[in-house]
């Protein structure tokens, strides 16, 4: 799929019918002739089109292109896309996004629609602006950060939720779902520290840094991605040391049913001894007594009583 979107003179980013000089070429999951029709188009190579969808392509940059005469740049980078993992449970993963470059229009090219991209569409997040392409670059690559600083705030949320469920719980579920905020954790720290070498080369290329305002915004982009950068290496570790502690809980809880279990075993069964035992057909005391039936009850009654009492003071329940 090809769309395609322009800044207007208003300052509105709106969706055109065909191309036009200074857009936004939004391509999501191309087929092989759209392939063929971009390649040709913009002059650039099919690999650079086919790179950014392969899931397992790390971040980049190309740059051999800019030098004398400008064709087209490259940049790979690693967005965050929310999920589900097998078991059903929140997931966040990271899929390659290219950026390209050329001299009449930004091009960018997933293996589906990111919600990066559609907040750039909706205007959400700041003014565009398709016709100064270095700089819509970077803020393409500044909401990519923001995003890994909004689903961050996500899991973190998302896991507090969790810790107050797990107080109480004898299941799996919750470790099922810790396990998914840790390999999103793992997937975020991977993706991040791809990106910071991307924005680190950028920020010694003069394509890139020529305007004394593209430097300035690139800046930020290094700065919010050091800060997704710092707040994933740290709840990396909270939430390791929070899955061992919740897994012992988990153990200690059913430690606690088992052992109150137990005791309430042993309780109901001091009647049924009893019992069995007057069922036996010999001699018995009280064998001849009026009010027998009362008296064994009784004494039944004081006997389970008095073993709750003791457990009770033992804290077995």
């Amino acid at each position: 799929m090809i769309e395609y979107y322009k800044t207007k003179e208003n300052g509105e980013m709106g969706h055109i019918d065909s191309f036009e000089k200074g857009c936004w070429v939004n391509v999501i999951a191309p087929s092989p002739e759209e392939i063929d029709f971009l390649s040709k188009k913009f002059d650039v190579p099919k690999d650079h089109i086919l790179d950014p969808l392969d899931k397992e392509e790390r971040s980049r940059i190309e740059l051999k292109h800019v030098e004398e005469n400008f064709k087209h740049s490259l940049v790979i980078i690693d967005c965050p896309l929310e999920a589900k993992d097998e078991m059903g449970f929140l997931e966040f993963r990271t899929i390659p996004i290219g950026i390209i470059t050329t001299q009449e229009a930004v091009l960018t090219i997933a293996l589906k629609q990111l919600p990066v991209l559609e907040d750039i569409m909706d205007r959400r997040m700041e003014q565009y602006d398709t016709g100064n392409h270095i700089a819509f670059v970077l803020q393409i690559l500044y909401a990519v950060s923001y995003y890994f600083l909004k689903y961050l705030n996500h899991l973190i949320d998302h896991m507090h939720f969790l810790e107050k469920n797990i107080r109480a719980s004898m299941k799996n579920e919750e470790l099922y779902a810790f396990m998914a905020i840790q390999r999103s954790l793992v997937f975020f720290a991977t993706a991040l520290q791809s990106n910071k070498a991307i924005l680190d080369k950028m920020a010694t290329a003069e394509h890139y840094t020529r305007r004394t305002d593209n430097m300035e915004l690139l800046q930020d982009v290094i700065i919010e991605n050091k800060q997704a950068i710092a707040m994933t290496d740290t709840y990396t570790q909270i939430v390791g040391g929070m899955s061992d502690t919740f897994s012992s809980v988990i153990a200690n809880n059913l430690n606690r049913v088992m052992k109150f279990l137990t005791s309430f075993t042993i309780i109901l069964s001091l009647p049924t001894i009893v019992a069995s035992i007057y069922g036996m057909n010999v001699k018995l005391p009280f064998s001849n007594q009026e009010h027998a039936f009362g008296l064994i009850m009784i004494g039944t009654l004081i006997i389970t009583i008095v073993t709750t009492i003791v457990f009770w003071r033992k804290k077995y329940f």
